[in-house]
Order: C-alpha cells, then sequence, then structure tokens
C-alpha cells in the first residue's frame, strides 16, 4: 500500500473527529486526492468535494481568480495556489480547504527557480493558512504521490499540534 494511503486515512479520522469537512480546488492532482479522500472509512463525514481546475481558464471561470493575476504570477505559484484556497473554502464551506498546483511534466511555466517538480499547496485549517513550495523528483506519477504524502502529512501536523 503506499504511504500517502495511510495518511490520508489517518487525516480524514482526525477530521472527522472534530466534526469537519475539507474540499480540494486541484490543478496538477487533477480529483486524485478527492479521490483517495473518497476511498477512506470517515468520507462520508468528511468529504465535502473536490473541483479540478487543471486548466487555468477553470481557475479563471470558475473560481473567479482575475485572470491578471494568472498571468502575473503563473497558474502554478504559490500566489494563485492561495487564491485558490480561499475560493474553494468560501465556496463550499469547509473547515479544511486544499489548493494544489504545480509543475509534474514539462510544459507548464518552469523556469529556473521553478523546475518540473515543483508544488505549490495551500491549505486553511478554519482560519489558519499554511502554505508549501516543494520540489520533488521522479515521474509524473511519482511527483503527484508525494506531494499527496505531504499534503496529508501537514494537515496530520496542524491537526494534531491544535490538540
Amino acid at each position: 500500500m503506499k504511504k500517502y494511503k495511510e495518511l490520508i486515512e489517518r487525516c480524514c479520522r482526525l477530521i472527522a473527529e472534530r466534526g469537519w469537512t475539507i474540499a480540494f480546488a486541484e490543478s496538477v492532482t487533477a480529483g486524485k486526492l478527492a479521490f483517495e479522500f473518497s476511498m477512506t472509512p470517515d468520507s462520508g463525514a468528511v468529504l465535502k468535494g473536490s473541483l479540478v481546475c487543471y486548466n487555468a481558464c477553470i481557475k479563471e471561470d470558475i473560481l473567479g481568480i482575475p485572470k491578471e493575476m494568472i498571468d502575473l504570477y503563473t497558474p502554478e505559484s504559490a500566489e494563485v495556489t492561495r487564491e485558490m484556497a480561499a475560493r474553494i473554502k468560501k465556496l463550499m464551506k469547509a473547515e479544511v480547504s486544499v489548493a494544489v498546483t504545480g509543475l509534474s511534466s514539462p510544459g507548464g511555466s518552469e523556469q529556473p527557480g521553478k523546475p518540473v517538480g515543483t508544488m505549490f499547496y495551500c491549505i486553511y485549517i478554519q482560519r489558519q493558512v499554511v502554505e508549501r513550495k516543494k520540489i520533488f523528483t521522479g515521474t509524473a506519477a511519482e511527483i503527484i504521490d508525494l506531494s499527496l504524502e505531504h499534503i496529508a502529512q501537514t494537515i496530520i501536523h496542524e491537526l494534531e499540534g491544535a490538540s
């Protein structure tokens, strides 16, 4: 079993124990976060939903992120990811809201300091904001799996630290 599956199950259990819910705005992960959360025993109690916004037009048209912001920072950036998290939190009214963008393969906004493998995620836990930029190596699938692992670890760390 992949390591992230156990972490996601633990993450869901911690959210369920609080009577909270979780929602996602997923770009690079293309719904995999929501899928993996839906496979846990606590999914019915915690999972609100996910918006897959792989293309920038969905970030603009559905989430309402200004095109100027996306053009300025790129669709795969900390700034856009933070805005995605704030907007999915408002849209789905979840206590935990997660947004993730990144570059799992060539052809995006890679540049010096932001190579393929760069992943951004932002997590709102009630009013607290946790942001991360990670650079992973491997295939696109490995980069995405590592991102899921790190996102789940971050949520667990924050929830257990808040206990």
